[in-house]
């Protein structure tokens, strides 16, 4: 799961797309490029998520930088 984006589906920041950057047991860690930045990533359960599988970001998470994220969170925003 890690490098997909995903909608948050429960809680106060629903229907927010967020990028997965860590997974744990039943825990992933999200980022959006603006409130949670790489620095500050939401731990949120995995049954609180819808995982978007439209395209693998896991071979540019070393690189990726907060500015990209959030333009690629909020172009997925747009479309929904």
């Amino acid at each position: 799961m890690t490098g997909y984006l995903a909608y948050s589906i429960a809680g106060h920041d629903k229907d927010t797309v967020y990028l997965i950057i860590k997974e744990e047991n039943e825990f992933v860690w999200l980022v959006d490029g603006r409130i949670r930045t790489l620095n500050n990533p939401k731990r949120k359960n995995k049954k609180h998520i819808q995982v978007i599988k439209k395209q693998d970001y896991k071979m540019k998470l070393a690189s990726i930088t907060d500015e990209q994220i959030k333009r690629i969170c909020k172009d997925i925003q747009e479309v929904k």
